[in-house]
């Protein structure tokens, strides 16, 4: 087994801005664990898929293993899987409840304590999780109580897990995104969209890309909450 090349696991891998990060990993010459609920296998050798529910903690223990069976390590750990749900906040279900808060905060628990176990044998590591900027600036017209609890808990969190863990040589950032062209958006929306934005325009999906890999080759940040919003969350 070769152990030398660096290893990144991403979740909510399978489209979009997750399957997006799974190419430039590879660019770069890592090796990448994806994972996402309706993932199919690849061809590439270096690409290990994992088809799962991130909210279930044995689609976590499933990753980190066939993480480390194939690859021997882990490096990089991006937290990308996410639920949004716009709904007045009396019109939120206690099923829109459970999912919100399975993907969003148990996925996030239950792969980053596994993969921070692993990257503490190596006394090396980095957690980077996706989260929104609505957490920072609300928009009256987006009503999203449910992403703020739980995203706005991941950048509590990121900062908690960078100090706690910054002399065992673990880092943890957070990417704290506007909204971007994704499948999740379609186009007819993005006018109304990017309206929301003071720069008047969507986020690409290549701008997380971006802020992902940069925080991932900055040694020194660490507990960084990364705002990639055209300016949503410095005011109107």
């Amino acid at each position: 087994m070769n152990t030398s090349e660096k290893v990144a696991v991403v979740t909510g891998a399978s489209q979009g801005i997750g399957a997006e990060l799974v190419k430039a990993f590879r660019e770069r010459g890592y090796r990448v664990v994806a994972t996402a609920r309706s993932i199919k296998p690849v061809d590439d050798p270096n690409v290990v898929t994992v088809a799962g529910d991130i909210a279930d903690p044995d689609t976590a223990r499933r990753v980190i293993a066939e993480g480390i069976a194939r690859f021997g390590r882990i490096d990089t750990l991006v937290n990308n899987a996410g639920v949004f749900l716009a709904k007045p906040f009396t019109s939120y279900t206690s099923e829109d409840y459970a999912l919100v808060k399975g993907v969003n905060l148990d996925g996030f628990f239950n792969i980053t304590q596994l993969a921070i176990a692993e990257m503490e044998k190596r006394q090396s590591g980095h957690i980077v999780t996706v989260t929104t900027t609505l957490t920072d600036h609300a928009i009256s017209g987006v009503p999203s109580v449910l992403a703020s609890l739980t995203k706005g808990g991941l950048n509590a969190a990121t900062k908690s897990i960078a100090i706690e863990y910054a002399k065992a040589g673990i880092r943890a950032n957070a990417v704290s995104p506007g909204v971007i062209k994704s499948p999740m958006h379609p186009v007819e929306t993005h006018a109304a969209l990017g309206s929301l934005h003071p720069m008047g325009h969507m986020g690409e999906m290549n701008d997380i890309v971006q802020a992902v890999l940069y925080l991932d080759s900055a040694p020194f940040v660490t507990g960084e909450i990364l705002h990639v919003d055209g300016g949503q969350s410095a005011g109107h």
